[in-house]
């Protein structure tokens, strides 16, 4: 019976996996196929011969390097900033006494509760104030804060056994360097984390880019392709399309798994206490 249940479990998450892997790799297969081929019938899985003609395509048809620079520009941007500030919020919160500390933090765990989109309207109205509309500083700046990295940052300062550091003021050593050179190097495993968190979502925004955003030289990424197909005027190039998705996935990809080390560790020790 446990054979059988452990055979089920298996099946279980290879047609899960399947399921979700599947639509990537006829991305990928497509962008590789030349127009005529990706409506054959019967229908082509694999592209023979593979064609490159589709990722030169949308470098002829769209600035696609000035979309991919400001999408990563702002993405990595966001992350840095959102992950150092949280990360010190985190620690203050985890370690500093002051009054009101609980309650400061249960109103930060209260803006995880809130929907992003309630946020747009109040959100533009600021940034349309601050003459920021159509600027680098719109599309960074609501970014570079977040309860859900000061949650995470907190939990595992917290997780930490504060040993090292009372050792450390003994010997004199002030609250920065001792954020920087004692804390913050123990916390890799969550900034890692966040950061990868941060960067994706940062990466794949989509609403707000493209209301805060007019002009091409400041589009990102993800508002350019769902505006990739406009950019014809009858016919869809469905090849070079899937080859601007396969390009807008693979930072994506890559930030993961140069990352999935400190991410599985984070997920394996965030909750133990020592």
């Amino acid at each position: 019976m446990s054979r059988l249940l452990k055979i089920a479990g298996y099946f279980i998450l290879i047609t899960g996996a399947i399921s979700m892997i599947a639509p990537f790799l006829w991305m990928v297969s497509v962008s590789f196929m030349p127009e005529a081929d990706i409506f054959s019938v019967p229908p082509k899985i694999a592209p023979f011969p593979p064609v490159l003609g589709n990722y030169t395509g949308i470098f002829k048809n769209i600035p696609f390097t000035i979309y991919f620079f400001n999408s990563f520009f702002v993405a990595s941007i966001t992350t840095i900033f959102q992950v150092l500030f949280s990360a010190m919020a985190g620690y203050a919160f985890a370690r500093a006494k002051f009054r009101y500390k609980n309650f400061l933090f249960f109103l930060f765990l209260v803006t995880m509760m809130v929907p992003p989109q309630v946020n747009i309207i109040p959100l533009f109205f600021i940034m349309r104030s601050l003459n920021w509309i159509d600027t680098y500083q719109a599309l960074i700046v609501p970014g570079l804060f977040g309860g859900f990295g000061v949650f995470l940052m907190r939990q595992w300062f917290m997780s930490v056994n504060p040993e090292m550091e009372d050792a450390a003021k003994i010997d004199g050593c002030g609250s920065v360097k001792l954020f920087f050179s004692i804390a913050l190097p123990t916390a890799v495993p969550a900034v890692v984390t966040l950061g990868i968190f941060t960067f994706i979502t940062s990466w794949n925004s989509f609403m707000w880019p493209l209301i805060v955003t007019n002009s091409e030289s400041i589009m990102t990424l993800p508002v350019a392709l769902a505006q990739f197909k406009s950019s014809f005027r009858e016919v869809i190039q469905w090849g070079d399309l899937m080859a601007c998705s396969v390009v807008l996935s693979l930072p994506v990809l890559l930030i993961f798994i140069f990352g999935k080390k400190y991410f599985i560790n984070d997920i394996l020790t965030g909750g133990i206490k020592e």
